[in-house]
């Protein structure tokens, strides 16, 4: 066989790699509104960057007929290339090969492109899209998905990863993208569940569909396993390339700093008046979020699971931050469950990664009950200690109103490290709220009382101004400075250029044990 014969069978055999399972799948794939893994890889990396690696790889199984059923690629496309000319490592599921289904080869690709991301410091991406482990090859199977999750627990915290759900990702496959540090979800069309809908019928006698069950939107509201929720495959992608942006290549690195457009001296006047007047009153903290951040652009992350804690990023004056915030709209901005676990992952993930966190603080307790109490709220609720008191990142906090009890202690106070607490004249930190307080402290006058509303009324009054105000805490130097809200944005700049040289170090050990 000549030169020429030899390239003719490469062309011949890259073609059959190009097409998987072949174009009546292709069409299959299309129908149901999905990209192939060749189509969401183009659309995500840099137009020609992408190398492809182990393109010819096939499976071993000769079992069940398989031995004449080998396809190059072997349901996923591997390799590497850029976004916006950062290298990043990519693999997709190809569901038109064998459903994606997970062979050894297959594994060993996702395995080497993990190994190659980790020795080159570089973000690794899954788009996932298949269905499950291949029976056929039995223990070969399991024994390559728990090759991935080893990989993916030595690279946590170390390069960022991210998995796209596009399609069924069940069973085994789902701890991968649990072991990541953010997941999309493509709405309608992707699911996540370790049992289907028909186990579950049959063991418990529950029915239930796919889409209930471990839909987009099920992840994104009930269980807090993802983190975005997007109408299409290109909406993800899209989504990922936003996200990249906030991210650096490692954990030594820092994030993209980008050119500030926006005057780092912006006074915004109209954040006097959204916290307001009733303490009683919610208002939306998005309201100060956003004004004070470069062009007003803020990424939020999980924004339809607790949502009485907001999570999420943005710049300031070019710099990545990292943004934790109570949310007053829901259950008044009370600490609960999810909220602690939301807040806790978001805090741990910024402190990996070098990104200064802000915490904007407005919270009344913890959220009782039952329910909370028997749910693990106090191990839950440490969750938040642990990860502010273990970030090593700066962190900045500015307390707008409320900030009640232990509530006051973990939301990044002085306490657990807060490197400069600023707090809005409307600030109330105290043991518990005026009412409580003078139910309390002053029950025998209030039982003595000729006219016990109006004794209340005025003992309340009295408590806020003189305890839950923000003078106290900053005559003992627990809050550096009280501050006007139209220059929230200026005096998080100054102080995040005061500690953008921070260092801090834990005491040296083999890990933590956080609170699980």
């Amino acid at each position: 066989m000549d030169i020429e014969d030899k390239i003719k069978e490469l062309e011949i055999r890259k073609e059959q790699a190009r097409l998987g399972g072949g174009q009546t799948r292709i069409d299959q794939q299309h129908a149901k509104g999905k990209l192939t893994a060749r189509e969401r890889i183009d659309y995500l990396l840099d137009e020609g960057s992408f190398e492809e690696i182990d393109e010819f790889v096939v499976h071993r199984c000769h079992d069940f007929g398989m031995a004449e059923k080998k396809i190059p690629g072997d349901g996923v496309v591997t390799g590497y290339g850029t976004i916006n000319g950062r290298t990043i490592f990519v693999f997709a599921q190809d569901f038109t090969v064998f459903g994606g289904s997970l062979s050894g080869p297959l594994s060993e690709k996702i395995c080497k492109v993990m190994d190659l991301a980790l020795k080159n410091q570089a973000p690794v991406i899954g788009l996932n899209d298949s269905g499950g482990a291949r029976i056929q090859e039995g223990v070969v199977s399991l024994g390559g998905y728990g090759e991935i999750f080893r990989r993916n627990v030595w690279s946590s915290g170390v390069i960022p990863q991210i998995s796209v759900i596009m399609g069924p990702c069940a069973g085994g496959a789902v701890y991968s993208p649990a072991l990541t540090d953010f997941t999309v979800m493509v709405k309608k069309t992707s699911n996540m569940f370790i049992t289907g809908p028909q186990v579950i019928k049959t063991v418990t006698s529950e029915e239930v569909t796919a889409e209930a069950l471990g839909g987009a939107m099920t992840h994104n509201t009930k269980s807090g396993v993802a983190h975005f929720a997007e109408e299409s495959d290109n909406a993800a992608l899209d989504r990922i390339k936003e996200l990249l942006q906030y991210l650096p290549q490692n954990y030594r690195e820092t994030p993209p700093k980008i050119k500030c457009t926006d005057d780092p001296n912006r006074i915004d006047e109209s954040l006097n008046t959204v916290v307001p007047s009733n303490p009683r009153m919610p208002y939306d903290i998005r309201k100060i979020i956003r004004p004070v951040l470069d062009n007003k652009t803020f990424f939020e992350v999980q924004k339809y699971f607790a949502k009485n804690m907001v999570t999420g990023f943005g710049r300031l004056n070019g710099i990545v931050v990292g943004i934790v915030a109570n949310q007053p709209l829901a259950l008044a901005g009370c600490l609960d469950i999810n909220a602690s676990i939301k807040c806790a992952r978001f805090v741990r993930t910024c402190d990996c990664f070098n990104i200064p966190l802000v915490t904007f603080v407005d919270v009344p307790g913890y959220l009782p009950g039952v329910n909370q109490e028997h749910g693990g709220i106090i191990k839950h609720g440490a969750k938040i200690i642990f990860a502010y008191c273990e970030a090593t990142v700066p962190k900045i906090t500015v307390i707008t109103r409320k900030a009640y009890g232990g509530a006051y202690d973990v939301m990044s106070s002085k306490h657990h490290g807060g490197d400069i607490n600023f707090a809005y004249p409307t600030a109330e930190i105290a043991v518990m709220g005026p009412d409580g307080a003078v139910s309390i402290v002053f029950r025998k006058e209030l039982a003595e009382s000729k006219d016990p509303e109006e004794t209340r009324k005025k003992l309340v009054e009295e408590y806020r101004n003189n305890f839950a105000s923000p003078f106290k805490a900053a005559e003992l130097g627990y809050i550096d400075k009280i501050i006007l809200p139209e220059k929230t944005r200026p005096r998080l700049i100054k102080a995040l250029n005061m500690l953008i040289n921070k260092k801090e170090s834990i005491p040296e050990r083999r890990h933590g044990n956080i609170p699980l």
